[in-house]
């Protein structure tokens, strides 16, 4: 894990982090606070929302809770989901969401998505603006593809910024961040916090009991995850799961987090109950033969090259 991220008081960032995109939705204030406190009593000082999440209600009540911790918590939030990339956005966005929070400097500002009708310049630049001013400390990249990352850094480098952590999506069904995000980034000196290390749900086993979540509930999600042969890889994990005596989404999440390059995966949940699993991944050791048997369950991407005789 690359070390990029520290809180204001010098604390690195924790393995994992906690993702808040159901704090005031799918969880309300009281189960949100537990999830919170769990994380915290787990070692997770790395907590991650966005301007978008839950109409603002994710931000707010995560403001509330990090008070009393403050300077020893790394608190990331996203910019320019909708509304594209530039200043006006960017600044107004990273505004409402220090309001919203109640704290003056955000640790980590992303750009949520790449814009492809926004110059990097202008965006780059307001960061610089806004790094000067205080409000922010650090500078994330969301939903990138490599080149776009590599490109994004070659522009903040012209003013005196780095690229300290992107957030690419990364599970067992969804592998191809370790084509080029994953090997660029350790290459770059850029912290990886991928997010969904569980595939909406899918790795848990729970929709083939007939469970419900995003992939039920969402149509973007029952899209992402609409191939038969992602579902055939939750199944063998479950069995796999089952035979170690683990919950498949302890599993899921130690199997993300073991890839050699050391991602920190982002672990969320709607209670503290469906959390547990994940957090419990926190303390689970991985044997390089249960990452082999687990890496298994699912086809590994091309290289880059398209090369498959080099494939390992």
């Amino acid at each position: 894990m690359k070390q990029t991220l520290t809180s204001p008081d010098g604390t690195p960032a924790s393995r994992f982090a906690f993702g808040t995109m159901q704090f005031g939705g799918g969880a309300d204030a009281d189960a949100s606070r537990a999830m919170f406190d769990a994380c915290i009593a787990a070692g997770i000082n790395h907590f991650d929302t966005a301007h978008v999440y839950t109409d603002g209600a994710s931000e707010r009540l995560l403001g509330g809770f990090v008070q009393e911790k403050r300077d020893s918590l790394i608190i990331a939030t996203k910019a320019a989901y909708s509304g594209g990339a530039g200043r006006v956005n960017i600044v107004n966005s990273a505004e409402t969401s220090r309001q919203r929070m109640g704290i003056d400097t955000l640790d980590v500002l992303y750009l949520h998505r790449f814009d492809p009708d926004t110059p990097l310049q202008e965006s780059f630049a307001t960061f610089a603006d806004l790094k000067a001013q205080g409000h922010i400390r650090q500078i994330g990249l969301s939903n990138f593809a490599a080149w776009q990352v590599a490109n994004a850094a070659h522009i903040a480098a012209q003013f005196d910024l780095s690229v300290a952590v992107i957030q690419p999506m990364y599970n067992l069904v969804k592998r191809q961040a370790e084509v080029e995000i994953l090997p660029m980034a350790d290459a770059m000196n850029i912290h990886v916090a991928p997010y969904s290390p569980l595939g909406g749900g899918l790795l848990t086993g729970k929709y083939s009991d007939g469970g419900s979540g995003r992939l039920t509930e969402n149509d973007r999600y029952a899209a992402r995850y609409g191939v038969d042969t992602m579902h055939h890889t939750a199944e063998g994990l479950v069995h796999l799961a089952a035979a170690e005596g683990v919950h498949p989404a302890t599993l899921a999440v130690a199997w993300a987090a073991a890839h050699p390059t050391g991602p920190s995966p982002i672990i969320s949940a709607r209670s503290l109950a469906q959390l547990q699993p994940s957090l419990d991944a926190t303390q689970f050791t991985i044997s390089p033969a249960l990452y082999a048997r687990i890496t298994a369950l699912s086809p590994t991407p091309p290289p880059a090259t398209d090369r498959l005789e080099e494939q390992a």
